[in-house]
């Protein structure tokens, strides 16, 4: 029995990659940023940036793994403060919520695999 897929292997892939990222954010993530990637007022920067991610989408995973913390802008407001590292997280569980992050809230940046993880978490500066 030959069984065939409409799907490419990198539909599927991202997919995959998109809906356990989605449980990641859920669980970690959503409490801060908001159901909708909204962030809080002054207080926690909003995902919905689409220049801020797709400029910034190599250190993501360094932000993520490590925290991050000081001053910086999203869509011309400032932040100053700090998120909490998820030193935890494996590369994959990164590498599933940058997808979804990348992919969610008017952001449209592809799949971000495993491998480019290790390779961005290779480079950080911590």
């Amino acid at each position: 029995m030959l069984i065939v897929s409409c799907q490419s292997d990198e539909s599927i892939e991202f997919k995959r990659y998109y809906s356990a990222g989605a449980i990641v954010y859920q669980g970690h993530c959503q409490n801060c940023h908001g159901t909708n990637g909204e962030g809080l007022s002054a207080l926690i920067p909003p995902l919905t940036d689409t220049t801020y991610i797709k400029g910034n989408l190599k250190s993501l995973a360094c932000n993520i793994k490590y925290g991050l913390k000081g001053k910086f802008a999203i869509a011309g407001k400032s932040f100053d403060g700090s998120m909490p590292a998820e030193a935890d997280f494996t590369p994959i569980e990164i590498a599933q919520a940058i997808t979804y992050i990348s992919n969610s809230f008017g952001n449209k940046q592809g799949t971000v695999t495993v491998d480019q993880v290790n390779d961005d978490l290779s480079k950080c500066g911590n």
